[in-house]
């Protein structure tokens, strides 16, 4: 059974997992936690991002939800980051993270249906377009997993 995240960050739920499932493997294992960052927002809705809009996890609603806070605020600031931490445990305990994180800005309404999460209202440095709206193969080379595996393979292959 996947173990509550209970930890105050995202390598911390990482490793919480991986180590659950190294424990009950014997083998090594390899869990990610991963977000949304909104800077004006503090940073949230960080490690609460799947469950930002209550259960059932609902993206729509937690689209609506940061978009509702940033006007409340009345925030200007739309830089905002996904965040990816890879943790890999191995069954002696020994454990290692590695973090990717792509940078953007957030955009209302959302555009695009594929990805899913956040991609809608994500709009990566350098793009013009949503994560929404992105092929699927150009998103992955460009995301916050791909680059934390990235850390991970140049890791295990060193």
């Amino acid at each position: 059974p996947e173990p509550e995240e209970t930890e105050a960050t995202f390598a911390g739920n990482a490793i919480l997992k991986a180590r659950a499932a190294a424990e009950a493997t014997g083998a090594p294992a390899l869990s990610d936690d991963s977000g949304l960052s909104v800077t004006a927002l503090g940073g949230a809705p960080g490690i609460y991002s799947a469950r930002w809009a209550g259960e059932p996890r609902d993206f729509g609603k937690a689209m609506e939800k940061v978009q509702r806070e940033l006007d409340d605020i009345g925030a200007t600031d739309r830089s905002a980051k996904f965040v990816c931490a890879l943790a890999i445990v191995w069954p002696d305990g020994h454990a290692e993270v590695f973090e990717g994180e792509v940078h953007g800005e957030l955009t209302w309404p959302p555009r695009g249906d594929k990805g899913f999460g956040y991609d809608p209202v994500f709009v990566a440095e350098g793009e013009s377009i949503t994560f929404g709206e992105m092929e699927p193969a150009l998103k992955h080379a460009m995301s916050h997993r791909a680059r934390a595996v990235e850390k991970l393979k140049a890791a295990l292959l060193s």
